[in-house]
């Protein structure tokens, strides 16, 4: 097995790795439960605090939930804003990341000589990667918020733990960040050295 077989089923096997944390990504906007509190007052009578930032929702223990999404966007919290945006960049970036990896990759016929599709490889590998550190930094920077002022002792507002959406982006996150560094190592190599 040569050395253009074993790069071109590294570039598969990264877009797959990308991919995937693309989708990842992507799933956590609509979910729900990034942050979430249970509130016990009787055995019976259980309420659960959910919210993510596009909403804030509530369950009692029959199962009913009901949501409300946040009425202002010039009242919410720059920080909200800040990963609302990282998110939405790191989506947009990882799908043209997408298109230019089918593009340049080995194993596809279209684009033009070998160094021209390392190159375009190269830009959708780095694509990957700022798209991948953009949602970390919005993943982590909502986690760190949300575990400072759980535990704050002078926090006197409800506590809030850690949700299901946020340890799905960081899991897409670093898919995002693997795969696009590899693909940007091998065809930054490639396209770089046929100079």
């Amino acid at each position: 097995m040569g050395y253009r077989t074993v790069v071109m089923y590294m570039e598969i096997g990264c877009f797959v790795v990308c991919v995937a944390g693309w989708i990842l990504v992507c799933s956590t906007m609509p979910t729900e439960i990034w942050t979430w509190s249970e509130v016990d007052s009787i055995v019976l009578t259980t309420s659960n605090y959910f919210s993510n930032l596009w909403k804030d929702c509530i369950s009692d223990s029959t199962g009913v939930s009901d949501c409300k999404g946040i009425p202002s966007m010039l009242a919410l919290n720059w920080d909200i804003h800040m990963c609302r945006a990282l998110i939405i960049i790191c989506i947009i970036l990882a799908f043209f990341g997408s298109i230019l990896v089918l593009v340049g990759m080995k194993c596809t016929k279209l684009g033009g000589s070998e160094v021209a599709n390392a190159r375009v490889t190269f830009a959708g590998g780095m694509n990957y990667l700022i798209g991948g550190m953009c949602s970390m930094v919005a993943f982590s920077f909502y986690g760190n918020k949300i575990r400072s002022e759980f535990q704050n002792p002078n926090f006197r507002a409800q506590k809030f733990e850690i949700g299901v959406g946020v340890f799905i982006g960081w899991g897409g996150s670093t898919l995002l960040v693997v795969g696009g560094l590899i693909l940007s190592i091998f065809a930054g190599r490639e396209g770089c050295r046929s100079r």
